[in-house]
């Protein structure tokens, strides 16, 4: 019996950028660290617009020492090996779609579950990854408790971990928002990259002040079935104060505000998506401030005061 479950992922898709300058090619324009990538390892990375927001999303697995496969959202393809390949100029890199290949998500082993497979570069409790010929795919996640996407999605959701697609859309958020700082996505001593001084000001001097974080949702949204609409806007005390991204069953994600879900707790105001209550939390890996824990220690701190001085 497998000690592992697997599915082959077929919202992603792989870009090939090789060639004798591919390292540098990539370094001077991606947010992570090319330069100090070993073979067999993969990075979590995004290419900005000027103005410092996502415009693509993507993992970075080193094939070879002049070899890069991109794990990317499958909308994307065409797009963003477009716009790479208008960076290109005279650079010595080949920039090309690998419809033959296939991404398969493998997870629930701490051993390397295939010979191919590579940790998942954003969180550990993802697992695995492996960028396999689309003919192989489907046997290798065979080889494992052979789950659907959703499974996949789901276990991404509730850890906490925003995609471009699923969640956001291209040009629509900083990587602060979708926590690439926190998860391996941004290196911050690296070199200059396309919309780099807008990103080390918002780390330099804490400015992000919206994040993407689980909710647990309770009751749902209009004509939303049974989760809430990615896109319905998060309300609290009748102030718009995020945006909803995916869901599973009854955990989502959402874009929010984290100052003034801090406000809405403290004020006792719930915080709704369409007609759906929504209870926002801190995932264990995320090292950034979480206001409504901080008011809800603030309160019991009063309320122990209050006893002690009744």
């Amino acid at each position: 019996m497998s000690d592992h479950q697997a599915t082959v992922l077929g919202g992603r898709s792989v870009i090939a950028v090789s060639g004798p300058e591919a390292r540098d090619f990539l370094q001077g324009l991606v947010t992570s660290d090319v330069e100090t990538l070993a073979e067999g390892t993969a990075r979590n990375a995004a290419l900005l617009t000027p103005q410092g927001k996502i415009l693509f999303e993507f993992m970075i697995f080193r094939a070879g020492a002049d070899q890069f496969l991109l794990d990317c959202p499958a909308d994307t393809v065409a797009e963003l090996a477009k716009r790479l390949t208008f960076y290109k100029l005279r650079a010595k890199v080949e920039i090309a779609a690998q419809p033959d290949k296939a991404v398969v998500a493998l997870w629930d082993s701490d051993a390397q579950p295939h010979p191919s497979a590579f940790a998942d570069p954003r969180l550990a409790a993802l697992g695995w990854r492996a960028l396999l010929p689309a003919s192989e795919a489907q046997t290798v996640a065979g080889q494992g408790g052979s789950v659907h996407e959703a499974d996949y999605h789901a276990r991404r959701i509730a850890l906490g971990v925003a995609e471009l697609g699923a969640d956001y859309a291209s040009s629509a958020a900083f990587p602060h928002e979708a926590n690439l700082d926190q998860l391996g996505g941004v290196d911050f001593k690296k070199g200059c990259y396309v919309g780099q001084e807008v990103v080390s000001r918002m780390q330099h001097r804490g400015t992000a002040r919206s994040r993407f974080v689980p909710v647990a949702i309770s009751g749902t949204a209009p004509d939303a079935g049974p989760t809430v609409e990615a896109g319905t806007t998060v309300e609290a005390g009748g102030k718009a104060v995020g945006t909803m991204g995916s869901s599973s069953g009854d955990t989502g994600l959402a874009l929010l505000r984290l100052d003034r879900i801090g406000d809405a707790v403290a004020a006792g105001n719930p915080i709704t998506a369409g007609d759906a209550t929504l209870t926002p939390h801190k995932p264990d890996w995320a090292g950034f401030d979480w206001p409504v824990e901080d008011q809800q220690a603030g309160d019991q701190q009063a309320g122990q005061h209050s006893g002690a001085t009744s």
